[in-house]
């Protein structure tokens, strides 16, 4: 396998492995215990990585890292809007009464 089809592949397993991940989130319904820092320090990155990738000339990098940065918008995305949903869940029960007796 050539160098260039080597980047490729590898290229396709990160990012299926990414694209499933933040599918599964999203499907699920929940972000419980996914931290947005992760979307940030990812997000972070791959702007770099792709300016630096871009500046080198390596095409392999330059497309991955620009996925990764997507991937990490929309993990980001995600996160938001389950803890929104939750905020508003948690915002719209019911209260017992404060002064209500126990038995």
């Amino acid at each position: 396998m050539g160098a260039e089809a080597l980047g490729w592949f590898s290229s396709f397993v990160l990012l299926l492995t990414i694209a499933t991940q933040v599918y599964k989130q999203w499907k699920s319904g929940s972000s419980e215990g996914v931290s947005k820092w992760l979307f940030v320090g990812q997000m972070t990155a791959s702007v770099g990585f792709t300016l630096y990738s871009w500046q080198v000339g390596n095409w392999v990098f330059v497309v991955t890292n620009a996925l990764m940065l997507l991937s990490a918008v929309l993990g980001a995305v995600i996160v938001l809007k389950h803890r929104r949903a939750a905020r508003h869940k948690r915002a719209s029960r019911p209260r017992a009464p404060s002064g209500a007796a126990h038995a």
